[in-house]
């Protein structure tokens, strides 16, 4: 695996191999043992996630001679807020659309956008099409200008994005050794499919046989299942990989009313996992995975004395808000 992801460029900006945590007070009371892989410590940009993606996708776009870079996102979006760090950081003229209106007084992610001296474009609406369409404009623009413009979509998951996780997959596959235990399961939130489709692609190539779950906190399932496996396979043709259709397994019910509102399940799990192990999950994302991880386990879906992850894919300074 890791032969073939040196074919592509790629930053080293994020903070990896992320540890791995065992939380002993989930494990001892519902029989498995469950681990959570910090990669809300990647550091880069705050971290998360998003900095696994961006190794990659930066790297492209200054192999490519870009210079100037839109990433695209919801007003609080993590990914952008990333995607500005490592803009900066490259020399990059940055640009984000972001879907919201503009604020006087930002916090959170918004706050940070500012802080980077990033231009933002709001579009008023919630529609993630809309915010592309805005984009794309916005790229025409730039180019006529004479700009040599590196676009990303919602959460930079594209095949060269997705890559970060098929990387990160490889690092799980190695915490197998480190830690003397193999996992049966993963489980993370799932929004715009790169994380999943890389962590299919990196089973698919591994030969794991274990099951990776995706937490939807936005799409219903049948939607947001086929964008996974359109991405996964994508992606796995960069790899020479085959990707199993039947691998793919999305769970949408625990959204509620939808992305970003807030359920009584989510609350519970971002207080526990503050109060019992001191860390810091999310609303919108972590703390829906982690609401559906406390619930499989009260309800028996794992056996008894597996072994099961959670990655934390970061977005905590939403507390911020």
């Amino acid at each position: 695996m890791q032969e073939s992801l040196r074919a592509f460029p790629r930053l080293h900006n994020s903070l990896v191999p992320t540890p791995v945590h065992r939380l002993d007070g989930l494990s001892d009371t519902y029989s498995a043992n469950i681990y959570c892989k910090r990669d809300d410590l990647t550091g880069f940009g705050f971290g998360g996630n998003k900095t696994r993606k961006l190794d990659f996708l930066l790297a492209d776009a200054l192999d490519q001679g870009c210079d100037t870079l839109i990433a695209i996102g919801a007003n609080q979006s993590n990914f952008c807020r990333v995607a500005a760090s490592y803009g900066v950081w490259g020399g990059m003229e940055v640009h984000l659309v972001l879907g919201g209106n503009r604020c006087e007084n930002p916090t959170g992610n918004l706050r940070v956008d500012h802080l980077l001296g990033v231009t933002c474009h709001h579009v008023d609406s919630p529609d993630w099409d809309n915010w592309a369409c805005e984009a794309e404009g916005l790229e025409k623009r730039l180019t006529a200008s004479g700009k040599k413009v590196y676009r990303m979509p919602v959460g930079g998951s594209t095949p060269r994005g997705a890559l970060g996780y098929v990387d990160a997959f490889s690092e799980i596959i190695a915490d197998h050794s480190s830690l003397a235990v193999e996992f049966d399961a993963v489980i993370h939130a799932s929004s715009s499919a790169g994380t999943q489709a890389g962590l299919i692609v990196g089973k698919a190539i591994s030969g794991w046989q274990g099951q990776v779950i995706g937490v939807s906190v936005a799409k219903p399932q049948d939607e947001f299942r086929q964008d996974v496996l359109d991405l996964a396979r994508a992606t796995a043709v960069q790899m020479d990989a085959v990707v199993d259709p039947s691998s793919i397994v999305v769970d949408d019910g625990y959204i509620g009313e939808g992305y970003a509102a807030r359920t009584a399940g989510c609350r519970e799990a971002v207080e526990m996992f503050a109060r019992r192990f001191g860390v810091f999950l999310d609303y919108v994302y972590t703390g829906k995975a982690a609401a559906a991880l406390i619930d499989y386990l009260r309800k028996g879906r794992f056996a008894q004395g597996a072994n099961v992850l959670f990655i934390h894919t970061g977005g905590n300074i939403e507390l911020f808000e």
